[in-house]
Order: structure tokens, then C-alpha cells, then sequence
């Protein structure tokens, strides 16, 4: 296997913004290249970010997936014609284990791995789901373990458990130094989502 095939262990975590960012920006390199790129968030279900929107555009070299709960009113905000209403019901309903959406996301992501038909697969805030005691930390490192040896991965989220920054071969932490939050800026279409 040359040394560019080799699939590496990333992990984008951190109280500061832009671990996601930072992951689209692998998965734009990659499709830049002609790559196949797979991303999955775990507990997001409402798909109104621009992400969703700009990257669609790559066709079946991208693969996206949402395993959390859907806003009811995720087709106005994502037409314009509403904001977030900052309920919380999302955060409620996707920390509620009854769902399943944590083991349901790393089961499909086991399964696209398989598939091989990815260079890039990325793990979206996977942290928050360990953190929140949705998905055992020892179930993503079998993951990792096993995943084809040409499979990169990336891993996001705050507060990353110590075993899979042992376990990744990069490691980046993002600090917040400053936001717009604590100014009263609510998140901004187009910036934030």
C-alpha cells in the first residue's frame, strides 16, 4: 500500500468552533481529488445547513447521513422563511436513549467501511454521543481497529475522550478565545449553518 493510501485516524476536538469546519475542509480536499467522501453526524437530524446544500452538489462521490431527531420546522428554515426557534427539543430528543440514533449511525458507518467504496469517512460530533453515554468509547475503537487499512477517518467533537486521541494519528484542539455568542450574536445563516 503506497503511503498516500493509507487511511489515518484524525481527530478535530475542543471547546472552540470549527471542528466540523475543519472536517468539511478534509472532505473538500479529498473530493477535489477525485475521492469518495462519506460523512455522518451523529445527533443532527435537522438538514438546513449550508453544507448540506453546497456539497450535495458532488453527486455519488458524496454520501451524507443524520442520525438524530428532525426539526418540525426544518423546511422553513432551511427555505429562509423561519429561524431556529432555540426550543431545545432536538438537544432533548437526541440525548434520549430510547432512540438509538448513536448506536444506529456507528452501525451504518461500520457498514459504509465495508462497503469500500469511501476514502474519507467522517464522524461527526461521535463525542458527544460517548460523552452523553449513548455509544460506548470501546465500541469505536473495535471501529477503528477493524476499518479497512485504506479508510481515513475523522473523528469531531468537544470533550473527546482520551482513548481515541491515543488511538487517532492526528489530534487538533480547538480553543475559543472569542464569539459572537457572548456578544448576544445568535448563530447567522450562512455562517454558522
Amino acid at each position: 500500500m503506497a503511503l498516500e493510501d493509507k487511511g489515518l485516524v484524525y481527530v478535530y476536538t475542543g471547546d472552540g468552533k470549527g471542528k466540523t469546519t475543519a472536517a468539511l475542509g478534509l472532505c473538500l480536499t479529498a473530493l477535489g481529488q477525485g475521492r469518495a467522501v462519506a460523512f455522518i453526524q451523529f445527533l443532527k437530524g435537522s438538514s438546513y445547513t449550508g453544507e448540506l446544500f453546497s456539497t450535495a452538489r458532488f453527486g455519488k462521490r458524496w454520501h451524507f447521513a443524520q442520525f438524530g431527531w428532525g426539526c418540525p420546522f426544518s423546511g422553513l428554515i432551511r427555505t429562509g422563511e423561519m429561524a431556529c426557534q432555540k426550543c431545545g427539543q432536538c438537544f432533548r430528543e437526541n440525548r434520549d436513549p430510547r432512540h438509538r440514533f448513536a448506536p444506529r449511525a456507528l452501525a451504518y458507518a461500520v457498514r459504509l467501511a465495508g462497503e469500500g467504496a469511501y476514502h474519507l469517512l467522517v464522524l461527526d460530533e461521535i463525542s458527544h454521543a460517548i460523552c452523553r453515554g449513548l455509544l460506548p468509547v470501546e465500541d469505536v475503537l473495535v471501529f477503528l481497529r477493524n476499518k479497512p487499512a485504506s479508510l481515513a477517518v475523522v473523528l469531531t467533537g468537544r470533550n473527546m475522550p482520551q482513548e481515541l486521541t491515543d488511538a487517532a494519528d492526528f489530534v487538533s484542539e480547538n480553543r475559543l478565545i472569542k464569539h459572537p455568542f457572548a456578544k448576544g450574536i445568535p448563530s447567522r445563516r450562512g455562517i454558522e449553518y
